[in-house]
């Protein structure tokens, strides 16, 4: 059952006022002290909301299998914790939890512990809590739930933006400090307003990793500049490799097709070009997820890839169908698939891929990345760039179209609708998704 726009949004405040008394009342029995653990000052923790819309998006058909509920929940939370984490270090520049003392944790964002009760908390929230809430919904006069929901989400606006202020004045005002080489007792005198050095004071109680003293003297470190194009996993390269990757993922489907189907066959996403943005994708997925784990055990990357590979197919699979009404693969008729969106032969695949790719694939790839000259490189990485945005852009377009068309539309009425009729009428797009299903 797929949820409205309405039910999302409350969804989100619910679970966020749910995730912030949770986490306060956590902190309480470790440091018998009340204390906002939450980035905002209002009693919300957004990233329990993102979680729980992602679930309520992406995992509603999984409600009859608990199992693959609670796998799935506990690897979309970990993308969602890794992707929050590493977004506010790279911002703030310091981490803003680290669980690298514990055994079982990955890069100081995720541990097991935490991946068991979001997978438990997946499976609650789908099979229990969410319907739960619909009924409580239903009772309630719409025109006054509306006006709630706007208000709130009007006053959860300001305070983020309030709050997003602090933080971005702090890193300043930190900057400027390591520049002038100031003393941290000076910093209070330095905030700026009352109200931002107020939001600053609390933010660095509920997270001692905000300590100025430990922000200064990472400040103070610097660079070396880099000697060669795209060194190590970073954005140059990743750009470079999700374009390569897609173009080989084309040919290599386009190839097996042939093999197995005996039919050239188009595979690509895009309808410029013989691109795959699921194997795109993917592989800058494994490369930014496995990178510093290239050199462990053949079989631990299988496993990761396995599991990887599976839920974020699963997701795409997902997403194209939610946003395009279009489903682009089924696996309906392959033994052990799950709601045909993905198997466990592909799974097993993607398996074998991350380790072909970790071991073989990039290393060739990144050494041939690194040897293009860094001014062309950069050059290049802004050019792709543009280029796939522009394509997907473009073939989002003519999907939506596409659809618009199978859906009794009567005709172009715009001069948008009436060029994507022009340059991608019925006939090319089934030329370039052979595969791809209407969804009624």
């Amino acid at each position: 059952m797929y949820n409205t726009l309405y039910e999302l949004l409350w969804f989100f405040l619910l679970y966020s006022f749910a995730g912030w008394c949770a986490g306060v009342v956590v902190a309480a029995l470790r440091k018998h002290a009340f204390v906002n653990t939450g980035f905002l000052n209002l009693p919300f923790c957004p990233i329990y909301g993102v979680a729980a819309v992602v679930f309520s998006i992406f995992l509603p058909e999984l409600a009859d299998r608990p199992f693959f509920l609670f796998l799935a929940g506990a690897v979309l939370s970990a993308f969602l914790a890794f992707f929050t984490g590493f977004l506010l270090e790279r911002i703030f520049h310091r981490k803003w939890w680290d669980y690298t003392r514990y055994r079982f944790q990955f890069e100081g964002y995720i541990t097991l512990p935490h991946l068991i009760a979001w997978g438990l908390l997946a499976v609650v929230c789908i099979r229990v809590t969410n319907p739960l809430i619909r009924s409580l919904l239903a009772l309630l006069p719409v025109h006054v739930a509306r006006t709630a929901l706007l208000v709130v989400l009007l006053l959860l606006g300001i305070d983020l933006a309030l709050s997003l202020t602090a933080v971005l004045q702090l890193r300043f005002r930190l900057r400027r400090l390591a520049a002038l080489q100031e003393d941290f007792r000076n910093l209070s005198t330095q905030f700026g307003n009352a109200i931002t050095g107020r939001v600053q004071r609390r933010m660095m109680k509920a997270y001692p990793n905000l300590e100025p003293e430990k922000l200064l003297d990472q400040s103070r470190q610097t660079k070396a500049a880099p000697v060669v194009f795209a060194q190590g996993c970073c954005f140059h390269k990743l750009v470079w490799l999700f374009v390569i990757a897609a173009f080989l993922g084309d040919i290599i489907e386009t190839i097996f097709c042939r093999l197995t189907a005996g039919v050239w066959m188009s595979r690509s996403s895009l309808v410029w070009g013989p691109f795959s943005v699921v194997w795109g994708l993917g592989a800058v997925l494994l490369t930014a997820v496995l990178y510093k784990y290239k050199d462990k055990n053949d079989r631990y990357i299988f496993l990761a890839g396995t599991v990887l590979g599976g839920v974020y197919e699963y997701v795409c699979s997902v997403f194209t169908e939610l946003v395009f009404g279009t489903i682009f693969w089924d696996y309906s008729h392959i033994p052990f698939n799950l709601g045909g969106r993905i198997n466990l032969l592909f799974c097993f695949f993607w398996g074998i891929a991350a380790v072909a790719w970790l071991k073989g694939i990039y290393p060739l790839l990144s050494r041939l990345i690194e040897r293009i000259p860094i001014r062309w490189g950069k050059l290049g990485t802004w050019v792709l760039l543009a280029f796939m945005l522009v394509n997907m852009a473009m073939s989002s377009l003519a999907l939506a179209r596409y659809t618009q068309r199978h859906q009794a539309d009567p005709g172009p009425t715009t001069i948008v609708s009436q060029f994507l009729d022009e340059r991608f009428p019925d006939d090319r797009m089934e030329r370039i998704y052979p595969n791809a299903k209407q969804v009624n």
